[in-house]
């Protein structure tokens, strides 16, 4: 696991290349402004934020595809944004203006 300050998109391929092939699991901490990637699992990253500071309702996980996916780099699919007390039912980011923040984020901290 790593908190990426800025990385560029070889080098998150590369990180993928060792793990899942074509994409890195990522947990978001938007009041923060922290992505921290490459783990087997959303919780496994989820638990070392919230030890390290991080509230709950701020953490989402995403997958980051380096080489693209669908719309973009960035899927948001992961167990750890299901929260019915935050009015998200889904692994689905449910909040277009969390997805914004979410996008904004990864974008500041991957470069071409």
């Amino acid at each position: 696991m790593q908190t990426i300050e800025k990385i560029t998109k070889e080098e998150l391929q590369a990180i993928a290349d060792n793990g899942f092939g074509d994409m890195i699991k990522a947990v978001v901490d938007i009041a923060k402004e922290i992505v921290m990637i490459d783990a087997e699992l959303h919780a496994d990253i989820e638990q070392v934020m919230l030890e390290n500071g991080s509230n709950q309702e701020d953490l989402w996980g995403i997958n980051i595809y380096p080489e693209g996916f669908e719309n973009g780099i960035v899927e948001f699919d992961s167990l750890i944004n299901i929260r019915p007390w935050q009015k998200n039912r889904s692994r689905y980011v449910e909040d277009e203006n969390i997805r914004r923040r979410i996008i904004e984020i990864v974008e500041q901290k991957i470069s071409a």
